[in-house]
């Protein structure tokens, strides 16, 4: 799955066009290198994302092309 729609289902992002522009600016990195928002990710992946003024880190659990609400946080694990 790219890792711009990833990150809209997981709803870490709210919206897809925000994740590719996260991408394209160079703001996502996944396994210590940066991604352009077509990067498939696989299960076991450590996705970092650079915001203002810190940084999420994640690890890809499982792949879903749709989820509820209730069931994204089901689909990463938060890293420190």
């Amino acid at each position: 799955m790219r890792i711009d729609k990833f990150l809209k289902v997981s709803r870490i992002l709210k919206r897809r066009t925000v994740a590719a522009d996260a991408a394209k600016s160079g703001r996502i990195a996944v396994n210590g290198k940066e991604v352009k928002p077509a990067y498939n990710l696989k299960i076991g992946d450590e996705v970092e994302i650079r915001f203002g003024e810190g940084n999420l880190k994640f690890r890809v659990v499982t792949l879903k092309e749709t989820v509820k609400k209730e069931e994204a946080g089901l689909l990463y694990e938060i890293i420190n």
